[in-house]
C-alpha cells in the first residue's frame, strides 16, 4: 500500500511542467465532475429557464449549448493548474500551438465540424425542431452536437450529419421562419372535361382536408395539355403536415377521387390504337 502511495506521489517533470500520478487522477476526476455539472446546467437552461423567458425550443437549445461550452472551457482552465502544478499562460500557448499542429496533421475534419457546430448555434441557419431536406431525404433536426447533427427522417431513422456539411453544402430548411409550407400535387383529367368545373372541384376537394390551410387558400392550375389528358396541379398550404408530404398527398388524392366521382369527372386511362396494314399469310393457305 505504501508503495502505491509513493508511486502516486512520485513527481514527474516534462520541461517546466511538474506533476504526479495523483494530481493527474485528481484532475481527471474534476474534469468528469465538471462534465456532469455542465450537462446538468445545460439541461436546466434548455428545459426550464430559457423556455420560461419566452424563447423557442431551437433558440433555447442553441443558447444552452453555447453557455455549456463556455462553462466547460472556464472549468478546464481552472482545473489544469490543479492537474499540472506550474501550468500558466505560457504553457497554455504551447498547448494551443500543439493542438494547432495536430489539427494540421489529421484533426482538421474534427476541428472543421466543431467550428461549424458553433456557427450553427450562433447564426442558427438550422435549429432543433426545424424540418429540413438533405438530398432527397426529409427529416427533423433533433440534436446539434459539437461534431455532428442528428436528423430524424419521416421513417423514424436517425441520420448523423457532420456539421461542416450544413455550412459548405446546400440544405433546404423547409420550416425556417415558420412552419407553413406549400405542396403541389399533379392530377390528370379527361380532355373532354370542363376546365373551370375541374378547377372548382379540385379546390373544394382540397378544402375538405382538415390539414390544408384555408388562408392562403388552395389553388388549381392547368399546367399542360397531355396526349390524352388535361394535366392540373393542386397547390395547398399546410402547417400540420410539413414533415409528412406523402401522407398529405394521399389524403388530398382520396378526397379528389371522391369529388370527381360525384361530379362525373373522369380520370383518363392511357389508350393506344393499333392499325394492322396486312395480316400475315397463314402457313396452311
Amino acid at each position: 500500500m505504501s508503495a502505491l502511495l509513493d508511486f502516486l506521489r512520485q513527481p514527474f517533470e516534462i520541461g517546466s511542467l511538474r506533476f504526479t500520478p495523483l494530481s493527474i487522477l485528481l484532475g481527471l476526476a474534476l474534469v468528469g465532475g465538471l462534465a456532469l455539472f455542465t450537462a446538468v446546467i445545460k439541461r436546466i437552461l434548455r428545459d426550464r429557464v430559457l423556455p420560461r423567458a419566452g424563447l423557442g425550443r431551437g433558440v433555447s437549445v442553441a443558447i444552452a449549448t453555447l453557455i455549456s461550452y463556455g462553462v466547460m472551457l472556464l472549468g478546464v482552465l481552472i482545473i489544469l493548474p490543479v492537474m499540472i502544478p506550474g501550468f500558466n499562460l505560457n504553457t497554455l500557448s504551447l498547448v494551443i500551438g500543439g493542438i494547432g499542429f495536430g489539427i494540421g496533421f489529421g484533426l482538421r475534419n474534427i476541428a472543421d465540424n466543431f467550428v461549424s457546430g458553433v456557427i450553427l448555434l450562433i447564426e442558427r441557419p438550422i435549429k432543433v425542431g426545424d424540418h429540413i431536406k438533405i438530398g432527397e431525404t426529409y427529416g427533423d433536426v433533433v440534436e446539434i452536437k459539437a461534431r455532428a447533427t442528428t436528423v430524424r427522417t419521416n421513417d423514424d431513422v436517425d441520420i448523423i450529419v457532420p456539421n461542416s456539411e450544413f455550412i459548405s453544402g446546400k440544405i433546404f430548411n423547409i420550416s425556417h421562419g415558420n412552419n407553413r409550407v406549400r405542396y403541389r400535387f399533379p392530377v390528370g383529367v379527361s380532355e373532354r372535361s370542363d376546365v373551370h368545373q375541374v378547377a372548382k372541384v379540385l379546390v373544394e376537394a382540397a378544402l375538405a382536408c382538415p390539414d390544408v390551410m384555408r388562408t392562403p387558400a388552395p389553388e388549381a392550375r392547368l399546367v399542360e395539355f397531355g396526349e390524352a389528358s388535361l394535366n392540373f396541379e393542386v397547390w395547398v398550404w399546410t402547417e400540420t403536415m410539413l414533415n409528412r408530404p406523402t401522407s398529405l398527398r394521399s389524403k388530398v388524392n382520396v378526397l379528389i377521387w371522391e369529388h370527381f366521382k360525384r361530379s362525373g369527372i373522369v380520370i383518363p386511362n392511357p389508350q393506344r390504337d393499333i392499325y394492322i396494314k396486312e395480316m400475315p399469310a397463314s402457313p396452311h393457305s
